[in-house]
Formats: C-alpha cells, sequence, structure tokens
C-alpha cells in the first residue's frame, strides 16, 4: 500500500515509517521543515511538505494514498485548546477525503480517562466527544466515518512509548528530577503507567494497518501498568538521585504540566489487540531502558 503519515519524523512516526517500509509498503510522510523532510527522506520515503494547520496539504495526502496513519499532534500542553481544534480539523478534513473509499485511516489516540478502578480495555470506548474535549474528541470523530465507508481504526498508545532516543513523558520527568535533584512520584506512588517499547508499537501499527477491521481500537501496550513509584526510583538509579514521595497537594509545583498526567492510573491490557493481530511485544520493558541508560544522555 502507498501509506500517508503525519507526524512521521516524530517519535512514533519515524518508528512506524521505518516499520511499514520493511514490510514493503510506499510511505509518503508529512514534513513540517527542512530536517523534517531530510530526516523522512532519508528513510526512504516520499516527502509532503506541511503541517496540521495546512487542510488543503492533508486533503491532498489522503487522496493520493491508499491509506492514511495520522500521527502528528501539537502537544500544546501550554494551551490546549491549540491542539484539540487543530487536531479536529485534521481528522475531520482526512475523513471526508476517504469517505466512500473504504481506505483505512487509522490515527493516534490514548488511554488517559477511560475508565477508573481498573486497566482499560479495547471495548472501552472514548468517553470524549466534541472540539472542546481532550484531543477534540478525535477518536470518536474518527469512528464515526465507518458508517461512511471508511476503515477507521483508533491506535490508542501508553502514556510511556519507550526507548533510547525518546524525548516524552519520561523524557520529562527525568530531567525534571535532575533539575530538582530528587525523583518524586506522586503520593504513594501506586497509580501505574502502561508502556510499550517504541519498535514494539511500530510493529503493532503496521499489523493494524494490514489486518484491522473498521471500527477497531488498538492498544498499543505491552506492560499493563509500572507503579509511578517504580519509574521513580528507576529514574533515581540512572541518574544517582534520592527518591521523594511528593503529596498531592504539591505535585502540580513539583512537576508542571506533566503532574497531572503522573499522578493518574494509566493501566491499560491488549489482550485483544495481541490476540487479533498476532501481535506479541518482545521489546525492553521501560525499566530495562531505564537500567540501561535510555534516559541517560
Amino acid at each position: 500500500m502507498h501509506v500517508f503519515v503525519t507526524g512521521a519524523s516524530g517519535w512514533i512516526g519515524s518508528a512506524v515509517v521505518a516499520d511499514l517500509l520493511g514490510a514493503g509498503h510506499e510511505v509518503t510522510g508529512l514534513a513540517r521543515s527542512d530536517a523534517s523532510a531530510a530526516a523522512v527522506a532519508a528513510k526512504g520515503a516520499h516527502v509532503r511538505r506541511g503541517d496540521l494547520d495546512d487542510l488543503d496539504g492533508l486533503r491532498a495526502g489522503a487522496k493520493d494514498a491508499d491509506a492514511v496513519i495520522h500521527l502528528a499532534n501539537k502537544h500544546d500542553f501550554a494551551n490546549p485548546a491549540i491542539s484539540n481544534a487543530a487536531e479536529r480539523a485534521a481528522v475531520q478534513t482526512i475523513g471526508d477525503t476517504l469517505v466512500g473509499t473504504g481506505r483505512p485511516f487509522l490515527l493516534a489516540s490514548g488511554i488517559a480517562a477511560l475508565v477508573q478502578g481498573r486497566p482499560a480495555t479495547e471495548d472501552d470506548a472514548s468517553p470524549f466527544h466534541g472540539a472542546g474535549s481532550p484531543r477534540g474528541g478525535s477518536e470518536n470523530l474518527a469512528l464515526e466515518f465507518v458508517d461512511q465507508g471508511v476503515r477507521s481504526v483508533s491506535l490508542r498508545f501508553a502514556p510511556s512509548v519507550h526507548g533510547t532516543g525518546d524525548h516524552g513523558f519520561i523524557a520529562v520527568l527525568a530531567a525534571i528530577a535532575r533539575e530538582k535533584g530528587v525523583s518524586g512520584y506522586p503520593g504513594d506512588g501506586t497509580n501505574r503507567w502502561a508502556a510499550v517499547h517504541r519498535t514494539d508499537a511500530a510493529r503493532m501499527v503496521t499489523l493494524g494497518l494490514e489486518q484491522a477491521p473498521a471500527g477497531t481500537r488498538l492498544h498499543a501496550v505491552a506492560e499493563e501498568g509500572v507503579p509511578t513509584r517504580e519509574i521513580a526510583q528507576a529514574i533515581g538509579r540512572a541518574f544517582d538521585l534520592p527518591v521523594a514521595s511528593i503529596p498531592a497537594d504539591d505535585v502540580p509545583a513539583h512537576f508542571g504540566w506533566i503532574g497531572a498526567f503522573f499522578g493518574m492510573d494509566l493501566a491499560a491490557t491488549s489482550t485483544a489487540t495481541q490476540k487479533l493481530l498476532g501481535w506479541t511485544p518482545g521489546g525492553p520493558t521501560l525499566l530495562d531502558d531505564l537500567a540501561a541508560g535510555a534516559y541517560s544522555a
């Protein structure tokens, strides 16, 4: 298939592009800068210049491809309304372009706030609807296109998609620990974060493209939930820092914007995804990566 990938030079996207090419697919990656374009081209993919605000470019990229994998996001945590609006507009544009084609439309989503008190499963519908909700309600919006002849598939990534070179949540927590001189965890540290190695996540995306039926929710999860206290302890060992509990009232000041996420219980399973796709995660665990120095550079 010829696959149009947004976020093609990003942390997850670059691994997905490599996996798609390795599986024999042709890839065109969206790139907003010269550096991103060079990175996409270096992997052997075609380049389409543009960004999430270039709706005409998104429309053209979707029209010219056999499938779309939408991984880009503005990630403006200081003003999430900007990210949410851009995400919803992008998904609406891509979905409208693919109506009646039967083509695959895979989009990135997450597991935050799906359920409380137990690990989230693929059967749990997203509670987010409308432009003002997280990610602009993009998962439900994309799945609405199933009834209009689009093979929409949700890709729910664990909060930690880890590995050497990661600049996401774990890297932010490590940077905060080094700045503060202590590796903290919220409260008693029993809340959990699901995790998956970057290469395992990329393999799941390719398999989802090739196999997942319309309306499927896939979970890129290898570890159901790593307690935040264990994450903090591993960061402490990696940087030779003391480890301490951060009282709930102090979490926002200590961790900044990421405190809202680090204080959540973000556990999830991937049993249905593994069975459907024949996907068996085999990469290092999150704690293995921390111990091996993946975040020490």
